[in-house]
């Protein structure tokens, strides 16, 4: 796909399309919406700037990925016993960059995410940023980062990605 067949409502879709993907667990296909080199953040508060410098709760590569989904999908997986089911609302994404020349796309998608996992309910409300590019295989990710409203306090245990 070259970046100028890319529009706002693909862009748009993309979002949702990575937000269904999560929720109906189907862990393989979203992992594959990344780009090689591409980043899962979620920053211990909203402000930080730098994963390298700044506490973060989760900072995955695609190694760190593999290995997470890998453990969430073993049926041996204690913290998954029973799976957690989740779920996006998601509100419109909006459109924060788009530069077909240098291949960048940016969206910010204000959300609340709930799970439900051994009869107990998670509400992490936040914003997800993704930074996108354009590749042969369509639009891919070259960073997903998520600023949970609370962030910077004590989280639940985090087995799943938002």
């Amino acid at each position: 796909m070259a970046s100028a067949e890319i529009t706002e409502r693909l862009l748009i879709d993309f979002v949702v399309h990575e937000a269904m993907l999560l929720d109906e667990n189907r862990l393989d296909e979203w992992d594959a919406l990344f780009t090689t080199d591409g980043w899962y953040w979620l920053p211990a508060a909203a402000h930080h700037d730098d994963p390298l410098l700044q506490a973060s709760h989760l900072y995955d590569d695609a190694l760190l990925r593999r290995v997470k989904l890998q453990r969430l999908q073993n049926p041996r997986a204690h913290s998954q016993q029973p799976p957690g089911q989740g779920h996006h609302l998601l509100q419109t994404p909006v459109v924060t960059a788009f530069d077909t020349t240098a291949n960048h796309f940016a969206l910010r998608t204000p959300f609340i995410y709930t799970e439900l996992r051994a009869g107990r309910t998670t509400v992490l409300p936040g914003t997800a940023h993704h930074h996108l590019v354009a590749t042969p295989q369509g639009l891919r990710m070259r960073l997903k980062r998520v600023d949970l409203l609370h962030a910077a306090e004590a989280l639940p245990a985090i087995e799943f990605y938002v």
